[in-house]
């Protein structure tokens, strides 16, 4: 059954990985299932110490802001039809959760090269530079960020063992100028965010002192 061509598209939510001095794509992860909610926490970044009135009213900087969502993942429905999904069929979810479990690896030829040099007795080695990040949920919401934890819950499991069914949980800390260099693209993606949380802002009417049940203020 086709679908009614007046529906309207279903945006997914997902994660891009860019190189981090080019800006280029690395990887496209989409999400099979946007997850149901998505919690965020912003903690504001004030000036004042304690007992500094001078200081009491003025921002260091834009809110710390951490992401929490649980996405699922499910072969079930490709385990339907074998001849068109052989990964499906072979390896379960595997290949879905290695796209986002290494996101947090280091290249294996970046250890590779590192187990190299020190063995020929280099002294310092440079830690291995991850792809920037970005959470891509809505065309208003292209935020940096770090992946703080992952979880995984394997649910359910084909004969081979292979995982069939997951729960994966994700926390992520977005990156704002106070990480990252104002001029680089996560610098510039990240004043894009909150340019665009600015214009939402303004999309709702003023209130008024009466819906507050006063005249004005003392």
């Amino acid at each position: 059954m086709s679908t009614f061509p007046g529906s309207p598209q279903l945006l997914k939510g997902g994660i891009v990985l860019l190189d981090p001095e080019s800006g280029a794509v690395q990887r496209i992860i989409v999400l099979q299932y946007n997850p149901e909610t998505v919690s965020r926490t912003l903690v504001p970044q004030t000036a004042s110490g304690e007992g500094d009135r001078s200081e009491a009213l003025r921002l260091k900087g834009p809110p710390i802001e951490t992401i929490k969502l649980e996405a699922s993942i499910d072969a079930t429905d490709q385990l339907e039809f074998p001849t068109q999904n052989a990964n499906a069929v072979q390896l379960g979810v595997q290949p879905q959760l290695a796209a986002l479990e290494t996101m947090l690896y280091p290249s294996s030829g970046t250890l590779q090269l590192n187990n190299t040099l020190a063995s020929i007795g280099t002294l310092e080695i440079t830690p291995a530079m991850s792809p920037l990040t970005l959470l891509v949920w809505g065309r208003q919401r292209i935020v940096p960020v770090r992946i703080t934890d992952f979880s995984i819950v394997e649910e359910a499991f084909d004969p081979s063992l292979n995982p069939i069914l997951a729960k994966v949980s994700l926390g992520l800390r977005v990156l704002s100028i106070n990480d990252l260099d104002f001029n680089s693209k996560g610098g510039s993606l990240f004043m894009v965010y909150h340019q665009a949380r600015e214009r939402l802002s303004q999309k709702i009417a003023t209130g008024s002192f009466g819906a507050l049940g006063i005249n004005g203020i003392p």
